[in-house]
């Protein structure tokens, strides 16, 4: 059956978020670019985004609930139904699901007695895994309202979930301290985070996304040259260990450390090597 026309906010909170909404709008040229903020914003009234937070977009958009329900539906930070106060995402996307993340997810499932997108009984925690939460050089990581919780375990996610249903107090590895997915969703709508010292508070990168950074800056020093097959090493190669010294370690490459293959390739065993990789 047809849905009857969602109802309005009451006077008050109406009259309040359309102040707000006056504040974003102003941001843009256009104002249907507002509409990401303020879905953002009305999930900040609720806690996702209702009928109600559907319509209000469309009114002060002058866009149709139809236009507001497709971007709403299509972008996953937008919840279609109550949840809870923290929004516990597990990465098991590739490399964080080898390295536990799969088992972190399940383990939870158990612990909390709750499915994928599901809320606890009282209200605190909403599960659901994440394909990805690019912090791959810290996995398997897990997120509590978009902030980090690096390399954790399957004791250390259920300690977590724990804590935030007890009410304890909850530090992410790096990043800003946790608030509620409400004050989260404000901050998204581009409102200042007026938590003290919240905005002080950072967190270091991992040292595989510095040196991807270097390198891409062009900060590092020039890689190892590496000889085609048949030749000798540069001169410059470090020299072999002496009597009761272990060789360095070394990562080798298709094209710097032949490895043993099938026996389809008994000349190049370690593979062809493309004239860029030379």
């Amino acid at each position: 059956m047809p849905q009857l026309p969602a109802p309005d906010y009451p006077a008050e909170v109406r009259a309040r978020l359309e102040a707000d909404a006056r504040e974003v709008i102003a941001r843009y040229p256009d104002s249907r670019s507002a509409l990401l903020p303020l879905l953002h914003l009305v999930q900040s009234e609720e806690g996702h985004v209702s009928r109600t937070g559907v319509r209000f977009c469309a009114e002060v958009l002058e866009l149709t609930t139809a236009e507001v329900t497709a971007v709403a539906t299509f972008y996953t930070m937008y919840r279609r139904k109550p949840s809870g106060d923290y929004q516990v995402g597990v990465c098991t996307n590739t490399l964080c699901a080898v390295m536990g993340g799969d088992a972190i997810f399940e383990a939870l499932q158990q612990h909390l007695g709750v499915g994928n997108n599901e809320t606890t009984d009282d209200g605190k925690v909403t599960l659901e895994h994440i394909e990805c939460n690019a912090a791959c050089d810290f996995a398997p990581v897990v997120m509590v309202n978009w902030e980090f919780f690096d390399g954790q375990t399957i004791e250390s996610a259920k300690a977590l979930v724990d804590d935030l249903r007890a009410g304890r107090a909850v530090r992410p590895t790096r990043g800003a301290p946790l608030c509620t997915y409400k004050e989260t969703a404000r901050i998204l709508a581009g409102f200042p985070d007026e938590r003290p010292g919240a905005v002080a508070a950072s967190g270091g990168a991992g040292p595989a996304s510095l040196v991807g950074l270097k390198l891409a800056k062009g900060e590092t020093a020039p890689g190892r040259i590496v000889s085609p097959r048949g030749e000798s090493e540069p001169s410059d190669a470090p020299p072999a260990p002496g009597p009761g010294q272990q060789p360095p370690e070394t990562h080798p490459s298709s094209h710097d450390a032949p490895q043993s293959t099938a026996a389809s390739d008994p000349s190049h065993p370690a593979g062809p090597a493309a004239e860029e990789g030379e």
